[in-house]
């Protein structure tokens, strides 16, 4: 199995080198979604102290070659990534690992026709980009929540008795000096080959995840996704079954490094006001480019009035529940819903006005989200100036389902080969 490779037992008395403890992280199982698609699974007014982010990643494919490239070509190398068991394609069990900057998240799904029924899944804040916009490592606590979330993700995989799996992380381990060096124990320990995808990657997945939830219309739609540690703005095309990425972006501002970026926050009006200001500022930089190469077609598309945008986020699916007003959160009600985005730049300013523990207050806030949320809407707000829709697709799903379908789609041609090669050797036999 691809990227899964149980360590062996130690003997009795020898020592791991780690503690066993439970993570002080919460967990949060993301449940099964039940049916309206079949195929998917039922978060002061300076720059601080750190030396700064990367430069921004994106472009068109003429900048990038391989920017535009078509979203199905991850089946080929999830292809490589491993040996598949002659195993019929529906009864298979494959899973996917997304350890990004602030969460770690877990789907193991089956084939279900052109989609995918999840069997079991698994989320927890691990916060694993703590601190690096200061430190510019991994911290030991941090990487120690983030390894006690993929233990139990590891004894998943043997219980499920997975097929094929793909584990990738993504910013934070992009960006920290030890990065490497946490994917090499993060495999001693746990069996688990997590692969550091760039940035480019991250989008064509979250895109192939998510834009079945794409309103239907004519020209080129916007999907964004806002991370932990970096947010992607993605331009494509809708002709096809499987969009065609025209452009792209990735800028180093996340819910934790652009709140580590800006840093501590009096609490009074006036500094909480600068302080989005000052995030509103950054996020609008990184950007700048990548506002100015899709100018021309944001003006098509609003002159049209049918500009689509597709949101997938943490964020997001928050603010879409205080939208709904509800007492909690449920993906049934969020997954594949459409706001109004003057109703999100409400709620987002809202939030910005308001003291940590008033952010506390709000259901599905609370206290592991109020510091986070902010940045997440200094960046939404700074998307809906870069493309104008009047409303929001809301999708709760991404990296995780576009690796699955990568990994099925590989799958489904394996199995079509092995066929392919038993009616050969029935029509010599013959």
């Amino acid at each position: 199995m691809a990227d899964f490779d149980p360590p062996a037992k130690k003997r009795r008395g020898q020592r791991s080198g780690r503690k066993r403890g439970r993570s002080s992280a919460p967990s949060r199982t993301v449940a099964p979604r039940a049916s309206r698609d079949a195929g998917t699974p039922a978060p002061t007014a300076s720059a601080g102290a750190s030396k700064g982010p990367p430069p921004p990643h994106g472009g068109t494919p003429d900048a990038q070659a391989s920017g535009g490239a078509a979203l199905a070509a991850g089946a080929e190398q999830a292809r490589s990534n491993g040996w598949t068991k002659p195993v019929p394609h529906h009864r298979q069990a494959y899973a996917a690992i997304d350890l990004g900057t602030n969460n770690c998240r877990l789907l193991i799904a089956r084939p279900s026709g052109d989609h995918f029924v999840v069997i079991d899944a698994f989320s927890r804040v691990v916060r694993l980009g703590e601190g690096l916009a200061q430190s510019g490592r991994l911290s030991d606590a941090a990487m120690d929540r983030a390894l006690a979330a993929l233990h139990v993700c590891a004894e998943k995989l043997k219980k499920r008795n997975v097929h094929l799996a793909r584990s990738v992380a993504t910013e934070a381990c992009r960006r920290a000096t030890n990065g490497a060096a946490f994917i090499e124990r993060v495999h001693a320990e746990t069996g688990i080959r997590l692969n550091i995808i760039t940035a480019q990657e991250e989008a064509r997945l979250a895109v192939l995840g998510c834009h079945i939830l794409l309103e239907h219309g004519e020209g080129p739609a916007m999907i964004f996704d806002i991370g932990g540690g970096s947010t992607e703005m993605v331009l494509v095309d809708t002709r096809e079954a499987v969009p065609r990425i025209l452009d792209w972006q990735s800028v180093p501002w996340g819910v934790v490094s652009l709140t580590e970026g800006v840093g501590p926050i009096a609490d009074h009006p006036v500094a909480r006001a600068a302080a989005y200001a000052e995030m509103r500022r950054l996020v609008d930089e990184g950007f700048a480019a990548f506002s100015d190469r899709i100018a021309q077609e944001r003006e098509r598309a609003v002159a049209r009035g049918a500009i689509r945008l597709l949101g997938t986020s943490g964020t997001v699916t928050t603010l879409a529940t205080l939208h709904l007003q509800l007492p909690q959160y449920d993906r049934r009600a969020v997954d594949g819903l459409i706001v109004p985005t003057a109703a999100m730049r409400a709620i987002s300013q809202s939030l910005a006005a308001m003291s940590p523990p008033e952010r506390q207050a709000v259901p599905c806030i609370g206290r592991e989200r109020a510091d986070l949320v902010v940045a997440g809407c200094a960046i939404l707000e700074s998307i809906f100036d870069i493309w104008p829709a009047d409303r929001l697709g809301i999708a709760d799903r991404g990296i995780r389902e576009g690796i699955l379908r990568s990994l099925m789609a590989a799958g489904s041609d394996a199995e079509r080969s092995r066929e392919a090669l038993r009616n050969l050797k029935r029509s010599a036999r013959a």
